[in-house]
């Protein structure tokens, strides 16, 4: 188990398998709708388990959904952007696609003496994939408008460069303010203003909220209109987790919610304000103007080297991972004309048979043809044929009968007893000519009796 780092920081619990099969099955199928267009935006708040590798646990995380689901879009969309508001950086997802220009990874995350050690600003890629890791560290602190100066310009410039066809999102909630490992100081959606609100629902007071902090991300990333793939993270303080999942599903929805909670089996661990928005701490922002401005100038930089949006060669599409051809087969009319796709569907190979082509227990024995297949005809055959001419031929005949099956068994061995008998006959035959002979020649040699 340490080989695959399984015990540490990612400890066996029961139901383990379960769990994993749950997160990464809920990002695949996810991804197959976005690529049917049966959806525009999924939700899998179980998923955006970023620090797992091909073959290692790390970080709480055993396997990756996240490039399980950006393969699966991969099927159908030329290029796929991957998003990461972690605090931690997505060091999985960056190291999948390290080398390949049809997957571009942004992770805006601490760095520093800071799990996991990775995500530098001069992390790029390599080879083919040289330029396509972008990287955006950053310091204690960060709040509200400085994570929305450097997240908008950026992300523009990406969707600008890149073009892609698909868009992952992974939302971390330990970035927000009051996380239990985090050290950023974001909201789930910020004010205005920085005074104390009337305690009135959010529909009557909406004015006292804008569309910034954590929330901005996913309502930015909204407005291209892309296939959209939303997963979860990271998050240590359960209430706020809460808190900032159910507003992104609201702004997925694109549905305005209350501020005021309502009562429900968890109210309590929800107090003392019992509020959906929380607000931030005085936690001092060590993220200068400065220093944004210096990655962001970089960054651009290194967005200018790619001269194009990379293409794909042509070719057919895997076959999807989760496979609903059956169900929507049910589901279809039968009054109307069915695709030609679901017609070939129905041809039955040639060497598949049904059961009532089946030859007894464990299925058709042999597949060889009997028809065409003539016994001898004994009745043609010279009866003055020598006696080992006669046995040669029944060794011949013999020799091409099949004897696997009971009733060619019972056959031949009719065959064999009627060529017998045959033979008897000839053999009595020949003996009472010869009697006859011997007979007439004697009445001439002694004439008649006395």
């Amino acid at each position: 188990m340490q080989r695959f780092n399984v015990g540490e920081d990612c400890p066996v619990f029961d139901g383990l398998y379960e769990f994993c099969q749950l997160s990464s099955g809920g990002s695949v199928a996810a991804a197959v709708k976005l690529n049917k267009q049966s959806a525009e935006i999924c939700i899998n708040w179980g998923g955006g388990l970023h620090h797992a590798k091909k073959s290692e646990a790390s970080g709480f995380c055993y396997v990756n959904d996240i490039v399980l689901g950006i393969l699966e879009l991969l099927k159908y969309h030329h290029r796929v952007l991957y998003i990461d508001i972690d605090v931690h950086h997505g060091d999985g997802v960056e190291e999948a696609f390290y080398t390949t220009d049809r997957v571009m990874t942004v992770s805006f995350h601490k760095y520093g003496e800071y799990f996991p050690g990775t995500g530098d600003l001069r992390d790029i890629g390599a080879g083919k994939g040289k330029y396509y890791a972008v990287n955006i560290p950053l310091r204690d602190g960060m709040d509200d408008e400085s994570y929305e100066s450097i997240f908008v310009p950026i992300i523009s410039k990406v969707m600008e460069t890149f073009q892609p066809g698909a868009v992952v999102l992974q939302c971390g909630a330990d970035s927000l303010t009051g996380d239990r490992l985090g050290c950023f100081n974001l909201t789930v959606r910020a004010r205005e203003r920085d005074r104390v609100i009337c305690p009135l629902a959010l529909h009557t007071a909406g004015s006292e909220f804008k569309s910034a902090g954590h929330g901005k991300c996913v309502e930015f990333v909204k407005k291209y209109g892309l296939p959209f793939l939303m997963v979860g993270g990271g998050g240590y303080t359960i209430r706020n987790v809460s808190r900032c999942w159910t507003y992104e599903t609201s702004v997925a929805l694109g549905v305005e919610i209350a501020n005021e909670l309502p009562y429900n089996d968890y109210f309590e661990y929800f107090g003392p304000d019992f509020k959906l928005h929380i607000s931030p701490s005085n936690m001092a922002n060590q993220n200068t103007p400065e220093y944004l401005e210096k990655i962001k100038t970089r960054l651009f930089e290194n967005l200018r080297m790619l001269p194009h949006a990379p293409g794909v060669q042509v070719q057919a599409i895997p076959e999807d991972s989760v496979n609903d051809s059956d169900d929507d087969e049910d589901k279809a009319n039968p009054d109307e004309r069915l695709t030609q796709a679901a017609l070939d569907k129905r041809i039955a190979p040639d060497n598949e048979f049904s059961d009532s082509e089946d030859e007894g227990e464990g299925g058709r024995r042999d597949q060889r043809s009997f028809k065409g297949r003539k016994r001898p005809r004994l009745d043609k055959m010279d009866k003055n044929s020598d006696k080992h001419d006669l046995e040669d031929k029944i060794k011949q005949d013999d020799s091409k009968l099949d004897t696997k099956g009971d009733d060619t068994i019972s056959a031949c061995g009719n065959i064999m007893l009627f060529n017998l008998m045959h033979q008897l006959v000839l053999v009595s035959d020949n003996d009472k000519d010869e009697k006859s002979t011997l007979a007439e020649d004697l009445k001439k040699d002694t004439g008649p009796n006395p």
